[in-house]
């Protein structure tokens, strides 16, 4: 995956969360994993409301982070359908932070999640076109 850099976010602001001490590394910084869990928390959101019912996640196709995320950072996550297929969604994401809770934002990650549509017995299920 290319890097973008692009001076807006593309996509659906879905989720912000507030970066917390709790969540650092010892050298200060935002540990990756957790900026991967918000991202995929970010992507079900926007799967479920695109295929009308549950999803799982199966894969992430890509993640390209591009800058540190710092305690009280105001990390936005930005969504959007890349790919339908017959039982999956593609989400395109963009994770930006917002510095010191003010308006200076910077593009700190960007990634791509598969998602499966289930049934209610959580199987695979076929996404229904409009």
């Amino acid at each position: 995956m290319s890097v973008d850099t692009a001076s807006e976010p593309r996509g659906t602001l879905t989720i912000r969360t507030l970066a917390m001490p709790g969540d650092t590394n010892p050298a200060g910084d935002i540990f990756g994993g957790w900026v991967l869990s918000q991202m995929d928390i970010a992507g079900s959101i926007h799967a479920v409301e695109s295929v009308l019912g549950r999803v799982a996640t199966v894969a992430v196709e890509a993640m390209t982070f591009i800058a540190p995320v710092k305690v009280g950072d105001v990390l936005c996550i930005y969504t959007r359908v890349e790919r339908i297929g017959t039982t999956s969604i593609t989400i395109g994401m963009e994770a930006w932070a917002r510095r010191n809770r003010l308006a200076d934002r910077v593009k700190v990650t960007e990634g791509r999640f598969v998602y499966v549509a289930l049934d209610e017995y959580g199987n695979k299920r076929k996404i229904a076109t409009t």
